[in-house]
């Protein structure tokens, strides 16, 4: 714990000086920058903008809004990687028949195969299914929205949390989020498998009614 609170602070120095030059854009350019390329602790960046304008809820939705919509433009710097050429990089990993079981399934849920994981800190492998989304085809507009909408929700849970319980709080949960993750990523996927499984269910239902 104590180890991951020391990068936490190292990483709020560099934010920092980050952020001074870039004014209210700051959350969506640095968001931006962090899903194309280089990995940026955005769950800091909110909390320091949301203690900032604690008392202006309008600005601090406002941040959240445009980091998500930054993420999402930026994503597409590893989407369009993978959609051109993708392919051949995945067959040197698996085989071409585990690759389009991969497919079959990632085409049945593909929104919420990127809308979920979006919503999650780090260290989930978002750049990895963001460019299995290029890689299988996914339809941007579709993308766009399903990162925006997972973003959304992630920034505005930091936000509420710095707002309500103070930026320290907010910290010092992400630092335990970030120790218990595979728990946390446990417990997304039987989430994620019990709505799947509902889904079917009245998916096969609504066959049968129209059969």
């Amino acid at each position: 714990m104590k180890k991951i609170k020391l990068i936490f602070l190292k990483y709020q120095a560099y934010i920092h000086g980050m952020l001074l030059p870039l004014g209210i854009w700051g959350p969506g350019v640095i968001s931006a920058i962090d899903s194309a390329a280089f990995g940026i602790p955005m769950d800091l960046v909110m909390i320091d903008y949301a203690w900032k304008d604690q008392d202006h809820l309008l600005t601090v939705a406002f941040y959240c809004v445009t980091a998500a919509i930054g993420s999402a433009i930026g994503s597409l710097v590893p989407y369009w990687i993978g959609r051109r050429g993708g392919e051949p990089f995945l067959l040197k990993r698996i085989s071409h028949k585990k690759l389009e079981q991969l497919r079959d399934r990632f085409e049945k849920q593909e929104f919420f195969f990127i809308m979920f994981p979006a919503m999650l800190p780090p260290p989930t492998p978002f750049k990895l299914l963001v460019f299995c989304s290029g890689v299988f085809e996914m339809r941007v507009p579709q993308f766009i929205a399903a990162i925006i909408i997972g973003r959304i929700v992630r920034f505005g849970l930091v936000s509420y949390i710095t707002v309500r319980f103070g930026a320290d709080i907010a910290k010092q949960i992400l630092a335990t989020v970030a120790q218990h993750l595979p728990w946390v990523l446990a417990a997304f996927l039987l989430a994620f498998a019990l709505y799947f499984a509902y889904w079917m269910r009245n998916r096969r239902n609504r066959e049968l009614l129209e059969s």
